[in-house]
């Protein structure tokens, strides 16, 4: 499977759940790693917003 999204590209995060804490306020993020895909063939990605860094699959986030 290939990634949707490239590395230094601002995404939008649209999955976060309502009580985490980590996510920004704006939901905006650069894309700074491509990970591997998983045993299932779902990429993941990760992205980060000021000092917040995470870990998150493609179908979180959009451009």
């Amino acid at each position: 499977m290939f990634h949707r999204y490239k590395i230094r590209q601002m995404v939008r995060l649209v999955r976060a759940p309502i009580a985490d804490s980590r996510a920004s306020g704006s939901g905006i993020y650069e894309v700074v790693r491509l990970m591997p895909a998983d045993e299932t063939g779902e990429v993941s990605y990760r992205i980060k917003s000021g000092v917040t860094e995470r870990a998150v699959r493609e179908y979180e986030i959009r451009a």
